[in-house]
């Protein structure tokens, strides 16, 4: 059991100070607590407040992260990621994933969506870790049919093989724009087939939008929707470039769209996300950074305050997405997304949680909880984070040990050095 003392603690009911038990891997009382605890942990000066999910990352992309900046999209993939990704291996996969969870968790985060080559490593180092995820097993088929056949099944491979991690999975198309049509409905099938999620790029760009629809004749979400692609199962990142009909349909279906302002800022999609729309049709809205070499880290305080003061800015409309709203996309919306009784800090909820030194001059006063972790806190003031109750950062420190971090930090570095040689 775990004790957090005279913690001030974010409950749905806003800010109390109060003592907070955690039973096995769930909240177990909130106010009312036996000091009987194995773990006790002094909460004074701290705020208690759910863990973020980052809904879309490519975690290992910490290998490449500053490699490439200040470039056309087309260009960067093509010249400086593509040619990087192609000397991958499951080693070094593995170890970038381990520094972006070390990242990731340093900085609030207790769960991740991912999409990456070599899940196996990615399901491994999530574990190692301690830290949620959905892994996907992703794949591209470029229109040709025996490679659809070969990706797919060794897709299926990688799926099964990570049954026996303790994470969450997903099957990965990549986009509209690397994989053909009957991909995407066989992906549609072996996501209903194995009980397991989607993990899809959606309308990133203009360009996307506009050759599938000269292709096709057709909406991209009203095509996918005629396959029976959109689900409760479906994340789709981006979804910048839709019209209201999409967006009613992504509603009507219960798909969770994961929004990426600092990619989509840096690499010039175009727009920003149809949020106020998107809000008003019920799309349950969460938030991702996309991957560190893009972004360039993976950090949901920044990726939070970009993502009120892109819409306010566009939109010219310092109204629209107020603090409350994107604090809770990064949280309860997301959990929610994975079907998991988190996000919230809440009696017989998953014990997902971090606290937050308050005694930072960039937090002070405290006038609004919410307003500060949104608009001014950044991931230096992360103290504690509990993941699945379990301590994982502790002080500060990953595992409570500079040592380890320096340790991934090393071995990153040679694996990067390597790769770029």
């Amino acid at each position: 059991m775990i004790l957090i003392k005279n913690a001030k603690v974010l409950t749905p009911k806003g800010v109390v100070e109060e003592n907070v038990q955690i039973e096995e891997n769930r909240i177990s009382s909130i106010g009312k607590s036996v000091d009987k605890s194995d773990v006790v942990i002094n909460g004074k000066g701290k705020a208690l407040i759910p863990g973020f999910f980052n809904t879309h990352t490519h975690a290992a992309m910490t290998l490449f992260r500053s490699y490439a900046d200040d470039m056309i999209l087309q260009e960067w993939l093509e010249k400086k990621i593509w040619p990087l990704e192609a000397k991958l291996d499951d080693k070094a996969v593995y170890w970038g994933t381990k520094l972006a969870c070390v990242e990731m968790l340093k900085s609030g985060t207790v769960f991740f969506n991912d999409m990456y080559f070599f899940p196996p490593a990615v399901a491994k180092a999530a574990e190692e870790c301690g830290i949620r995820a959905c892994v996907s097993a992703a794949f591209f088929d470029f229109f040709n049919p025996d490679l659809l056949e070969e990706n797919l099944k060794n897709a299926v491979k990688n799926l099964k093989e990570i049954e026996k991690y303790d994470v969450l999975r997903a099957i990965g198309p990549h986009a509209v724009y690397t994989v053909s049509l009957d991909g995407l409905k066989r992906a549609a099938e072996i996501a209903e087939e194995m009980n397991i999620f989607i993990h899809f790029h959606l309308a990133e760009t203009e360009k996307e939008v506009l050759d599938f629809k000269k292709q096709h004749g057709n909406l991209i979400v009203r095509t996918l929707d005629e396959m029976g692609f959109l689900s409760k199962r479906l994340i789709a990142a981006h979804s910048v470039w839709l019209e209201d009909a999409e967006i009613e349909l992504l509603a009507k279906r219960g798909v969770s769209v994961a929004h990426c302002p600092v990619s989509n800022m840096k690499l010039c999609v175009g727009k920003a996300i149809r949020y106020g729309e998107m809000k008003n049709a019920g799309v349950n809205f969460t938030i991702g950074t996309d991957g560190a070499a893009s972004n360039n880290n993976l950090d949901m305080f920044e990726e939070m305050k970009f993502a009120a003061l892109l819409q306010k800015f566009y939109y010219s409309d310092p109204t629209l997405m107020k603090a409350e709203e994107v604090f809770e996309a990064a949280t309860i919306n997301a959990a929610r997304a994975f079907n998991l009784k988190s996000g919230v800090v809440k009696e017989g909820y998953l014990a997902d949680l971090v606290l937050i030194n308050l005694k930072k001059p960039y937090i002070q006063p405290e006038h609004d909880l919410v307003a500060n972790l949104v608009y001014a806190a950044s991931s230096g003031c992360v103290d504690t984070v509990i993941v699945d109750g379990k301590v994982v950062v502790e002080s500060g420190y990953f595992m409570g040990d500079e040592g380890k971090e320096i340790e991934i930090m090393e071995e990153v570095a040679k694996i990067a050095s390597k790769l770029t040689s």
